[in-house]
């Protein structure tokens, strides 16, 4: 089957042999996501409802990194709009998770480099993950003043479970690729230039998978680890906009962007 590829700003996404290929492509910015960003991998994984022929779907980054977070040198909302628009405007990162979690089809992630904040969520939407050698994770809002939202702390937590996931994101440590495959966060590890030759492998294998039934087994097993999530998470892009607001949090940027130790009041 010819390949097809499809024009967007900051995402490339390419058809093959059953097989969508999305590629992050802010390569300057190490692939970090702002609002364009993210409407464009939500509008590409909304897009594949309509596609029959495509059985798999890889999320991979062009460049040395997988996605390396939120763009924090991106200017942000304006301080004259409205709370009602910021709030909405704050879940997009949400609604791309959520776009992504919810493809029919089988999802691998393709992870090289790092995987920092929202691609860190990025990554544990999909079903599955292979990581080269040089990968690794980090969710450093806690550093920035901030919660982890997009409504990802329960796919992690699913992943590793409370203690390890409280590791990573209230103690915002780095986590290495050994550490990663043996904590069960990657399903596969590999040198860095087999990375995407164990991508198309593994999508082989499932695009010969009866893709009906597969597809209703990934739909159930889904709800079946998600089933409170909603319930529960529906509220963490309003604790982001509580704690952005926060004394603490200018405390945060400016020792982080200066490299200096934080004084955190509670404030």
């Amino acid at each position: 089957m010819p390949q097809a590829s499809y024009p967007y700003e900051h995402i490339q996404l390419d058809k093959e042999d059953h097989v969508a290929w999305l590629r992050f492509n802010r390569v300057a910015k190490a692939n970090a996501m702002n609002y364009a960003h993210l409407w464009e991998v939500e509008h590409a994984a909304l897009s594949l409802r309509d596609d029959a022929d495509i059985r798999v779907v890889v999320l991979t980054g062009n460049g040395p990194h997988f996605c390396s977070g939120a763009d924090l040198t991106d200017p942000g909302e304006p301080d004259d709009m409205p709370l009602v628009l910021r709030r909405r405007r704050a879940r997009m990162g949400e609604r791309a998770i959520e776009a992504v979690l919810d493809i029919d089809q089988i999802t691998i992630a393709a992870w090289h480099g790092a995987a920092m904040g929202g691609g860190a969520c990025l990554a544990t939407a999909c079903d599955f993950r292979i990581g080269s050698d040089d990968c690794f994770m980090q969710y450093p809002e806690i550093d920035i003043g901030i919660n982890l939202m997009w409504k990802s702390l329960p796919l992690l937590v699913n992943l590793i479970g409370p203690a390890r996931a409280k590791r990573l994101v209230i103690g915002g440590e780095r986590m290495h690729s050994e550490t990663l495959l043996n904590w069960g966060i990657l399903d596969q590890r590999v040198p860095r230039e087999n990375l995407l030759a164990a991508a198309t492998d593994m999508a082989k294998h499932y695009v010969n998978k009866p893709p009906i039934a597969a597809q209703m087994i990934k739909q159930s097993t889904n709800q079946i680890s998600n089933a409170l999530n909603h319930a529960l998470m529906h509220m963490d892009a309003d604790q982001n906009l509580l704690a952005a607001s926060s004394e603490d949090r200018k405390e945060a940027i400016k020792s982080y962007m200066e490299k200096s130790t934080p004084t955190f009041k509670g404030n």
